[in-house]
């Protein structure tokens, strides 16, 4: 199957909004909503330790359900080394982020709408020489300044944590972090490892979702996501 067809497959939200794992979406979009009484959860990183384990097709599905709440929505795309939201969303990568950072583009121009009303993507854009340079740089925070005017949430797709730097650069601009752990597969230390890593910029962690989680023969799906404190 072509992978652009199998990353649409990943919007369950979009494609099928009653089943099972599109309520534990919406579930998390609401513990997230009620993580913090008195800050306003408004820029959102979700990270993992490695590849694989489902990082990408959360951030996108928990995007759409802000955006069927009414809410005005933009997705970013900050892993500008293997990029992949534009397959998700089916938009062009033609220009992107890096365009933006680099000069190229203003980000209007290259901000792009989805099928899903309320929701926006700015893609990674062409992979540029200095990824970690490009995300730190002072014009990244004046970026999300214009964005966070222009949209009630900004949620980010990051590079694997243990990966590369580029994940904790990304967590020092949000309000809050997801640390997606895929059960079947990271092992323990690894997921201690990055969640050191993230606090160590002090980066503020608001819960972990366990991805493909073993199900007992009575339950439906075999997804479960488990939201909660440190």
């Amino acid at each position: 199957m072509p992978r652009s067809t199998t990353d649409r497959h990943q919007l369950v939200t979009a494609m099928n909004p009653k089943a099972p794992i599109s309520e534990a979406y919406r579930t998390l979009r609401t513990n997230v909503q009620f993580s913090a009484i008195d800050d306003q959860i408004k820029v959102l990183m979700v990270a993992s330790a490695q590849a694989g384990e489902g990082k990408t097709t959360t951030v996108s599905n928990l995007a759409v359900t802000y955006a069927q709440e009414g809410k005005k929505v933009l997705i970013i795309d900050t892993d500008l080394r293997k990029p992949s939201l534009h397959q998700v969303f089916t938009v062009s990568n033609h220009a992107g982020l890096s365009s933006v950072l680099a000069g190229r583009y203003p980000v209007i121009e290259v901000l792009q709408k989805t099928s899903i009303d309320n929701l926006d993507v700015l893609p990674s854009g062409p992979v540029p020489p200095n990824p970690s340079e490009m995300l730190g740089s002072r014009k990244m925070l004046n970026l999300l300044e214009e964005l966070s005017e222009r949209y009630d949430i900004l949620l980010f797709d990051t590079p694997p944590v243990l990966a590369v730097t580029d994940a904790m650069i990304i967590s020092s601009l949000c309000d809050g972090v997801i640390l997606v752990v895929n059960s079947g597969k990271v092992k323990k230390d690894l997921v201690k490892k990055a969640k050191a890593k993230l606090e160590h910029v002090n980066a503020r962690i608001l819960g972990v979702v366990l991805n493909n989680l073993q199900l007992d023969k009575n339950q439906s799906s075999n997804y479960y996501y488990y939201y909660g404190e440190r």
